[in-house]
């Protein structure tokens, strides 16, 4: 009997601290999609390699695929300039070291000096590499709204 009470308290301890480091990674992907965000719209070179995986792929709603490379440089260079980003109705799910991101991405947008806006659902995957999230991929459709 005094076994089973300790078999059942040791396993609640260890499943309370499996949610608390489930918890953390929420917190730190949140944060890194937050600090992409800003990144976009700072066109921040460093940020933005800092973030990415160098196996980065990164599509667009439009059926645009762009690799790291172009996805930077289309930012740094203003080819895609991002104004303001507002994301909102996020979902973040871990399993192992991959998250799946899934947000509402509404921008006001300034490509080749024309205003536009976007009005997206996104599917962001980030996968753990030596110790940090970096963006694996993304996809982006219209939103029907």
């Amino acid at each position: 009997m005094h076994k089973t009470i300790a078999s059942l308290l040791l396993s609640s301890m260890l499943m309370g601290s499996s949610l608390f480091a489930q918890t953390n990674d929420e917190k730190e992907i949140a944060d890194r999609v937050e600090s992409l965000r800003k990144a976009m719209i700072a066109a921040d070179k460093t940020s933005l390699s800092e973030l990415t995986s160098e196996d980065l792929t990164y599509g667009h709603s439009i059926g645009l695929i762009e690799n790291k490379a172009a996805f930077i440089d289309n930012l740094v260079t203003g080819k895609s300039v991002f104004k303001t980003i507002a994301l909102s109705d996020q979902t973040i799910k871990i399993t192992g070291d991959v998250a799946t991101v899934r947000h509402h991405f509404v921008a006001e947008t300034n490509n080749g000096n024309v205003p536009g806006k976007a009005d997206l659902l996104v599917l962001l995957v980030w996968q753990k590499q030596n110790g940090k999230w970096k963006l694996l991929a993304r996809q982006a459709v219209k939103s029907p709204s």
